[in-house]
């Protein structure tokens, strides 16, 4: 019997390089999309390239997403890939609008064009509730989102369903809270906090610069989260799922939990800086994942304290020569 076949956008991500991980662990044959760069930016997937194949390719891109979907005739689709940081979309709106939402449009009509009966799983985002109208939060809790990301992502979940209902696609939207580990981007504030933490033990830095800590989100563990998205995919029906912990903390609790651990005092540290302030902000976030536990069977593995000692055990032994992302 023939492996199937995945193909996964944003694959030198965080999430993208769970996903293969545990699609590996499944004896799936692992497709990625990587975007031209100078600098190869696959520290994420290193440990597993010679088991993966990655091809060039672009969600600006739709002449190639439907030539590679000809080619692979992929049995799951997975579209990680997006300008994900919500300050930077500020900045981008354009980019991050044709990136994030229209290049969601982009890899459906490739699907449709190519008459593929593939499974497709979009990746929508919590940032979507925005300034939330109710609490907690789950899949029909209308959006209100409040930043170009979150704007974008809201068109990525309606065109993910547009095409379910229009084309009988088998296409289905996680609505995933925030999710970390070590492999999280150094900008976002989990992972900035202990990089500077590590730093900080190592005598390399003497201060941490953060914006609002009276946000709170809803954080979750990835690996949990992407195994969630493939559960998705394996449904009898497509349908759309919040994943999230149920529990909501806040950055200034972050703080206290990682440094803390860390035998440190934040107040020591921590320096606002209005730069990291967004136009518009996002104060509370809290999800109600019981339809993906009814439903498929999921449920979080890792929860708050675990999930942030991880990521600060991780930072604490980095060496500060290794790749930016680790």
């Amino acid at each position: 019997m023939a492996k199937r076949k995945a193909f996964i956008t944003g694959i030198t991500g965080q999430d993208g390089s769970y996903l293969a991980e545990i699609l590996l662990e499944k004896d799936y044959e692992v497709y990625g999309m990587i975007r031209r760069s100078s600098s190869f930016n696959t520290a994420r997937i290193d440990h597993i390239f010679g088991d993966i194949e990655l091809l060039f390719g672009d969600l600006t891109d739709g002449s190639v997403l439907n030539r590679l979907m000809r080619t692979i005739r992929p049995d799951e689709v997975y579209n990680l890939g997006a300008q994900s940081q919500v300050h930077v979309s500020f900045q981008v709106p354009e980019f991050t609008a044709d990136v994030t939402g229209m290049g969601t449009l982009r890899l459906l009509d490739a699907i449709r064009e190519e008459d593929l009966k593939c499974r497709f799983y979009e990746a929508g985002s919590s940032e979507m509730f925005g300034q939330v109208a109710e609490t907690p939060q789950t899949e029909t809790t209308p959006f209100h989102p409040r930043s170009p990301y979150g704007v974008a992502k809201v068109f990525g979940y309606w065109i993910t369903r547009n095409y379910r209902e229009a084309y009988g696609m088998f296409a289905v939207n996680g609505i995933l809270f925030n999710h970390e580990s070590p492999r999280r981007g150094p900008t976002f504030v989990t992972r900035k906090t202990t990089r500077a933490i590590g730093a900080i033990l190592r005598g390399e830095q003497n201060e941490l610069r953060l914006g609002n800590l009276d946000s709170k989100r809803d954080w979750g563990f990835a690996r949990d989260y992407m195994q969630g998205a493939w559960q998705m995919l394996q449904a009898d029906e497509p349908d759309d799922y919040v994943l999230a912990t149920g529990e909501t903390h806040s950055v200034r609790e972050f703080l206290d939990e990682a440094f803390g651990y860390a035998g440190l005092d934040w107040n020591d540290y921590v320096k606002i800086d209005e730069r990291y302030f967004r136009p518009a902000e996002v104060d509370f976030l809290l999800g109600d994942a019981s339809k993906a536990k009814e439903k498929l069977g999921w449920e979080p593995t890792v929860r708050f304290p675990e999930l942030v000692r991880m990521m600060v055990d991780h930072d604490r032994e980095r060496r500060h020569t290794e790749e930016h992302y680790v």
